[in-house]
């Protein structure tokens, strides 16, 4: 999944994070691998906003960062891509500006 995002393979990048995602969600709904699932999201987050699709990408990232347990160094990685691909891309909508604050609130 990382490697894919990495190499802008978005499709790739995509399919893993998905399989993560559903690999980790336990039958009831429960998140066996939370921090792992956070990475997953932030991986389609930036699929996402690599795609021209802003909501889905500032609302996937917001998610990550909801959170409970989080590997901090990997998350803020991964989200700072997330965050330079959306000022790249949307310097001036409101919605960059809340995952960016969002972003430095969990630094």
């Amino acid at each position: 999944m990382d490697a894919y995002r990495f190499a802008k393979d978005d499709r790739l990048a995509e399919h893993f994070a998905t399989e993560v995602i559903r690999e980790a969600t336990a039958p009831g709904g429960t998140d066996r691998s939370p921090m792992r699932t956070a990475e997953a999201r932030l991986t389609l987050a930036a699929t996402a906003a690599r795609a021209g699709d802003l909501e889905k990408a500032v609302g996937t990232g917001l998610a990550a960062f909801a959170a409970g347990r989080r590997s901090l160094p990997s998350l803020l990685l991964v989200a700072g891509e997330v965050d330079a691909e959306l000022h790249r891309r949307y310097p001036h909508e409101p919605a960059t500006a809340e995952f960016r604050e969002a972003l430095r609130a969990i630094q």
